[in-house]
């Protein structure tokens, strides 16, 4: 979530929950724009508003707004899958083989490779969630591994139960960690709060690198 503190309020905080059950986040962000403009992306709502419109105004033209989103929302996951290869299909491609950021001797091919990191992943996870459960201070009762196309992990918070992308290994292993730590705190917090992001930062005070790394800003695979 990124909404800046003035627009914050009890209707914006109802939006941004309802919001949240759908795995939608809100983004809000002041702009040189006549009108407030709605944009859907996958797994977010990006909200463009005018500087001259009151913090009241725009939460309450967001609230409008929030079943358009819901309703409209797998339409758009659709459409990017279509027109997108996978969240890091090339991961998994014909290339040089990456385990936790480091290239391998040999290759393989594409269902070899992903389960490869499907085995190296379940390997690897017990051992992370011991570490990072007594930290974040909460406990999954159940994780599981998916091949996800969109997303690095997921998180059940009726169930507990957590899931994360077989891509994963790709990458250093902070950046499982980092995925382990938050959807951890989606435990605490169901949404992207401020209180979310600050309990992943108390957690792990260096996520944003991991974050970012994932979000191919400064990684390996683009």
């Amino acid at each position: 979530m990124n909404v800046p503190p003035v627009y914050q309020s009890p209707l914006l905080e109802q939006s941004i929950q309802r919001l949240a059950q759908a795995d939608i986040e809100l983004h809000i962000s002041k702009k040189r724009v006549k009108n407030i403009n709605f944009r859907l992306k996958p797994y977010q709502l990006l909200v463009s508003v005018p500087f001259f419109i009151s913090p009241a105004h725009a939460a309450q033209a967001v609230a409008k707004r929030v079943a358009w989103a819901i309703a409209n929302h797998g339409q758009v996951l659709e459409q990017s899958k279509r027109q997108q290869l996978p969240l890091n299909e090339s991961a998994t491609a014909d290339s040089a083989l990456l385990l936790w950021g480091v290239e391998q001797p040999f290759t393989l091919n594409h269902d070899e490779k992903l389960a490869y990191y499907r085995k190296q992943l379940s390997k690897a996870m017990p051992a992370l969630f011991v570490k990072w459960q007594p930290i974040v201070g909460v406990t999954a009762n159940e994780v599981r591994l998916k091949k996800m196309h969109t997303r690095w992990g997921s998180c059940n918070t009726r169930a507990r139960r957590i899931w994360l992308s077989v891509y994963l290994p790709a990458y250093p292993i902070e950046c499982t960690e980092y995925v382990i730590v938050h959807e951890l705190c989606h435990l605490h917090h169901a949404n992207h709060s401020a209180a979310f992001w600050q309990a992943v930062a108390t957690a792990m005070s260096d996520y944003q690198h991991w974050h970012n790394m994932l979000a191919g800003k400064t990684g390996q695979l683009d």
